[in-house]
């Protein structure tokens, strides 16, 4: 019996008109009101009326099972299951029950774990399995071999098309999805994974100048972790910084978060206040990636 790799992911509308019904699931069932609706509309029509994060998703999940099959023919079974939208999470674990495989690997397409995102999707996944199946589930995986060496890589190239006579005044940010402050009070490390994994990735692209910052808070009246790269930008620009490399390094594809927050909504404040920015290029299906996380599903059979 071959195992079974459920990959899991966030989810995004696939068109227009599946935007409210995904938000209410986000909201856990309650409609988001007509402010709230439209103004995640006005943000999908920004980067061309929907992401392609479902597109890259896939060619991300057909990669992985490609390199699997390559390594050890036979061997794995590689699904693809939603947090949010089908086909959900839930779905993708109760098939490898009812088809009878013993043991499934669960892979989370996010680098840096923590007990409200990544631990969520091992949970469910979890319950949807049921005692009779082995689960194995991948918590961090940012330090995994050769991963690190990638994003290096990337804040390199990026770091090559700006003037290098302003190099003195040139600051990479690395930035991962702001989470609620109350996961701190329950000894989170994932502000850790981020502070750990921009360190080395500096050290590897022999950056000297860097800091971190958080991105894409929710819209709740809860406290999100910060500081928010917006504000990090103008603080940079107010301390004599003229270039700025973003890496939004906690994301492995081209989205929502990357595409708006980033390259609209911190590119405009950027040139609002002077600022020179350039972002990172995403790994999406990059067959170095996909590699990578085939060792790390390896590594965990």
């Amino acid at each position: 019996m071959r195992t079974g790799v459920l990959v899991m992911a966030y989810g995004t509308p696939t068109t227009p008109d599946d935007v409210e019904a995904y938000y209410t699931r986000i909201r856990h069932g309650r409609a988001p009101t007509a402010e709230l609706l439209a103004d995640l509309t006005r943000r999908y029509d920004a980067i061309g009326g929907t992401s392609p994060l479902a597109e890259r998703t896939a060619a991300q999940v057909a990669g992985l099972r490609s390199e699997l099959e390559r390594r050890a023919p036979a061997a794995f079974d590689v699904r693809f299951g939603s947090k949010y939208e089908p086909p959900l999470l839930e779905e993708a674990a109760s098939a490898f029950r009812e088809e009878g495989f013993g043991e499934v690997v669960g892979l989370a397409l996010a680098p840096h774990s923590s007990s409200m995102s990544t631990a969520q999707y091992m949970d469910r996944a979890r319950e949807a399995l049921g005692p009779a199946v082995r689960f194995s589930p991948i918590g961090r995986w940012y330090d995994a071999p050769g991963f690190l060496e990638l994003i290096a890589a990337r804040v390199t190239d990026a770091l090559a098309t700006l003037d290098p006579a302003r190099a003195s005044s040139t600051v990479v940010v690395f930035s991962a999805h702001s989470l609620p402050e109350s996961i701190l009070e329950r000894g989170d490390d994932y502000p850790d994974q981020l502070f750990d994994s921009a360190r080395r990735a500096a050290a590897l692209a022999g950056v000297s100048r860097y800091t971190t910052a958080w991105q894409s808070a929710g819209r709740t009246a809860d406290p999100w972790i910060g500081p928010d790269i917006l504000a990090v930008l103008r603080d940079l620009r107010a301390s004599g910084v003229t270039d700025v490399v973003s890496c939004p390094i906690g994301f492995v594809a081209d989205h929502l978060e990357v595409l708006y927050d980033i390259d609209v909504e911190a590119q405009g404040v950027a040139r609002e206040i002077g600022l020179h920015l350039v972002r990172t290029t995403s790994l999406n299906d990059d067959p170095a990636f996909t590699s990578i996380l085939a060792d790390v599903v390896l590594a965990a059979t």
